[in-house]
């Protein structure tokens, strides 16, 4: 019999991978702050609980995909919390991006109740999430990561199981420097390129075709084009990741100079009001700087 699922934190990523694990036949038990997203998703599979204790009381794997590691914290750990209502043998696994030493932190705990934990966090995106493609990196013990493979195998297309606890959170970590930066890379070329006359669109058609092509520009080409930045992953989210691997860089000795000039470029973001747009806003920044929109010539 397929395991009874708790999924708490239904955004814009949480809420189509649960959508996928009630499409996939696993009952789910649903909690979120704003109750009226659980209740999107309620039906004959899938009912909503009033807290993460009662989420996990009437769960054998609890799944959580929340903003930041405060919000992971309180929810597993805290008043009213996961570990407040789990029940001896269960899985939490967080797919929230936070902390490694957090994830450690809250593992540590989760044994202590007797009950095991993996972190697992996720690349993709909303459309990877919307369309069970995502990638999904984790940390924790091998017969753990075997237990929750299923459920892996509906939300995502990429699954590897990178190491102990916390490790998922350092790949994520990883992950979110190269996209950040390739996000900052393609917006510089953009701008110089229209600029100089040419056509943004023929800038992406050759730069795809070459060793410079990557998955940014053919997920993102809308939103440059049309200058749409309804997120998606927002600004200031993808800040706060930044934040995370800086302070890993510094844990480790290990200088990350060019993450933290485009952590700086989303922090003058979020100052410009921008925190709330698709991490593709970057474009707007290098702009701003050229005092040039792209697609308006030189």
């Amino acid at each position: 019999m397929a395991e009874k699922v708790g999924f708490v934190g239904l955004g814009i990523m949480g809420q189509p991978m649960a959508r996928n694990l009630i499409e996939a036949g696993y009952e789910l038990v649903l909690f979120n702050r704003t109750k009226g997203k659980a209740e999107e998703l309620a039906g004959d599979n899938a009912t909503v609980a009033d807290s993460p204790k009662e989420v996990a009381g009437s769960a054998d794997v609890v799944i959580t995909m929340l903003p930041d590691s405060p919000d992971v914290a309180r929810v597993v750990a805290g008043e009213d919390g996961v570990l407040e209502g789990v029940r001896e043998g269960a899985l939490i696994v967080d797919m929230s991006t936070i902390s490694p030493v957090v994830a450690r932190d809250l593992a540590e705990k989760a044994r202590e109740r007797g009950v095991s934990m993996l972190d697992a966090p996720v690349s993709g995106g909303d459309v990877g999430a919307i369309q069970g493609t995502l990638s999904i990196m984790v940390g924790g013990s091998e017969e753990d990561f075997e237990r929750a493979r299923q459920l892996f195998e509906v939300m995502g297309k990429t699954i590897t199981h990178v190491g102990e606890a916390g490790a998922g959170q350092v790949v994520k970590a990883c992950n979110q420097i190269v996209v950040a930066l390739t996000y900052e890379a393609v917006s510089e070329a953009l701008v110089l390129g229209s600029k100089a006359g040419v056509e943004p669109s023929k800038i992406l058609d050759v730069l795809s075709g070459g060793l410079a092509g990557n998955r940014i520009m053919e997920l993102k080409r809308d939103n440059f084009l049309n200058h749409s930045f309804d997120p998606g992953f927002r600004i200031e989210l993808h800040a706060k990741d930044l934040g995370i691997a800086l302070a890993a860089g510094r844990e480790y000795g290990v200088a990350l100079p060019v993450t933290a000039i485009v952590d700086q470029v989303l922090e003058a973001l979020k100052a410009k009001g921008r925190g709330d747009r698709d991490h593709s806003a970057i474009l707007t920044y290098i702009e701003d700087l050229a005092q040039h929109r792209i697609g308006e010539g030189s």
